[in-house]
């Protein structure tokens, strides 16, 4: 908070919208009732300390890093009155102890002191307390760089121990499941990882044992933290008692590069941060968006990213001759590609475009299939059952956008009438995008042979790749800019993390060349960048409209209402409203 005083309502008028007065630091500001102590000084940008406090879990105040000097209006003698100053408040008298900021609430004319004297040697001997038995270890530890302790340590810390006795020792690279490893002597007790299990996972395999000193954190006699949302007791833990097996020594984070993305493993788009280093991806984590996914996401969605280093990527567009697959230039494909596609009538051509694919690269597609006089296009439905939590029973990312880019509600549909024309050698070319025929589109490759033409737009060496004329590589997600609707109608943006290998390019930009090449127009007179594609999709489709990549908020912006909800962000403000949470 600033020196300047933020702009006060009347007490009264305050007291009507439900806002008490709270001087935090000398400074008063209006704050909602209720509103927890910790919060109240987030808001006036005062920093409490804290490890076991986090707003989307209960608060157990078992750590005390969050300690602050409370004052409140001394109670008058029974034959006075309040005494008020020239700006209405009453003289604050302050607690001799103090109070933890987490679990407290706020009341009118209350003083809060997150300096002085009194709070900063609490917080020295609470953090002398935390170190008394936790390792040296900070060189070789996975959490360096983001570790809370040794942040607190620095900044509250006495920095030296009057610890003389030898330190307890604890388990350590403990396996308490198939994805994460264990070293409780470095575990502070915060407990938010038992927390998170007991009150969002809804599966409590997590809790403490012995006492004092000797208490430690493990699982349930035969259990295992097998939960598809474990990883995320990793994000919440402050210190390294809790790692990854995926990230383990892998890199240390201060050489990494974080890029804000969305998760396109299905249709929710949890929002994420992608580590990279080196053109190598090494970490997925969640990112927080309360509308969206929380601060959370599933183990096997943030696990399942592609390297531009996989083995089986293609990075060469490639024309089969003789039955064998030869590269070549991206200018030969594209003209291979356009040449062959004007041998055919539209009646004879199918499109198949995906629900993996952006907005941008769907307009795209569409553009193609008008150039070709092709009234329909098709994609690939996946619906599985929903986990009731974050994972949605589309499991394709951008459903919601190929609908209002394709403007075809029912866009799935179409792709059996297009598999039954292949099947009575009615459609005789197929153009097709982002998937794999032979897994999940229902075509056998008996179907693939009778065409007697097959272009491919793929990122990987695929069934469906192999059994093509024609084999175009695009990028993957984490290597292409664009947006997608989740299945909330919500807007959001991809960011590209990484760069396509070798002669890999972006999809919409392969789409556009293409149509380039069959109508004959200038280079000149196609979108140049994303965000000037992004411009045409705004001027051509209503939801759109006004919006644009450049000005959309890291979060998104909800454009069309779909009906659907999100189980778990339904639950968190269902806990929010009831005050078990912060949220």
């Amino acid at each position: 908070m600033s020196d300047t005083e933020t702009t006060q309502l009347p007490k009264d008028i305050a007291a009507e919208k439900g806002l008490v007065n709270v001087q935090i630091d000398g400074h008063w500001i209006q704050v909602p009732r209720g509103t927890r102590m910790i919060e109240a000084c987030k808001i006036a940008e005062k920093e409490v300390p804290h490890y076991c406090y986090h707003p989307k879990l209960s608060s157990p105040g078992n750590c005390r890093m969050c300690l602050v000097q409370m004052g409140m209006p001394p109670r008058p003698a029974p034959d006075q009155a309040p005494v008020y100053d020239e700006d209405g408040y009453q003289e604050i008298g302050w607690m001799p102890r103090p109070v933890i900021a987490c679990a407290n609430t706020v009341g009118e004319n209350m003083g809060i002191r997150t300096q002085g004297e009194l709070v900063e040697k609490c917080r020295e001997g609470v953090m002398e307390f935390l170190l008394i038995n936790h390792p040296l270890d900070c060189p070789i530890c996975d959490q360096a760089g983001e570790c809370r302790l040794q942040e607190f340590s620095v900044e509250h810390g006495k920095g030296e121990s009057r610890f003389k006795e030898d330190k307890i020792k604890k388990p350590k690279n403990v396996k308490i499941g198939p994805r994460i490893r264990l070293d409780d002597e470095r575990c502070i007790m915060c407990s938010r990882c038992i927390r998170f299990m007991d009150e969002v996972a809804d599966e409590p395999v997590l809790g403490f044992t012995e006492r004092g000193t000797h208490t430690t954190v493990g699982v349930f006699p035969g259990r295992e933290l097998t939960n598809n949302y474990g990883l995320n007791t990793v994000d919440l833990c402050p210190v390294g008692a809790l790692t990854s097996n995926d990230f383990r020594f892998q890199m240390r984070t201060w050489f990494l590069k974080e890029t804000d993305s969305i998760d396109t493993n299905c249709g929710t788009g949890a929002n994420t941060t992608i580590w990279t280093r080196g053109n190598k991806i090494f970490r997925v984590t969640p990112r927080q968006n309360d509308d969206v996914n929380s601060c959370w996401m599933p183990d096997s969605h943030r696990l399942n990213y592609v390297c531009p280093t996989d083995d089986d990527r293609l990075t060469a567009p490639l024309i089969k001759v003789d039955g064998v697959h030869e590269e070549t230039c991206w200018e030969n494909a594209i003209e291979a590609a356009a040449d062959a596609l004007k041998q055919f009538t539209p009646s004879e051509i199918a499109i198949i475009a995906s629900g993996r694919q952006t907005n941008e690269e769907l307009f795209m597609m569409r553009t193609l299939a008008a150039e070709l006089g092709i009234e329909s296009l098709a994609i690939v439905a996946r619906e599985e059952a929903s986990d009731d939590m974050l994972i949605s029973a589309d499991r394709n990312p951008n459903t919601t956008g190929a609908q209002l880019t394709l403007q075809d509600k029912d866009v799935a549909a179409t792709l059996a009438t297009f598999r039954e024309g292949v099947y009575q050698g009615e459609i005789k070319a197929l153009f097709v995008a982002s998937e794999n025929l032979l897994e999940e589109a229902g075509f056998t490759k008996e179907d693939l042979n009778a065409l007697e033409l097959l272009i491919a737009l793929h990122t990987s060496a695929n069934a469906t790749a192999h059994a093509s004329d024609i084999v175009l590589p695009g990028a993957s997600s984490a290597e292409k800019f664009g947006s997608m609707v989740n299945v909330a109608g919500r807007l959001q943006k991809l960011n590209a993390a990484c760069l396509p290998p070798a002669d890999a390019r972006s999809d919409w930009e392969i789409i556009r060349d293409l149509v380039l090449a069959l109508s004959g127009d200038s280079a000149e007179q196609a979108p140049q960048s994303i965000e000037a594609l992004f411009q045409i999709i705004a001027t051509s489709i209503p939801e759109f409209e006004g919006k644009s990549l450049a000005t959309l908020s890291n979060l998104g912006e909800t454009i069309t209402d779909t009906g659907v909800t999100i189980p778990l962000v339904e639950r968190e403000n269902q806990r929010k409203a009831h005050g078990e949470i912060v949220g």
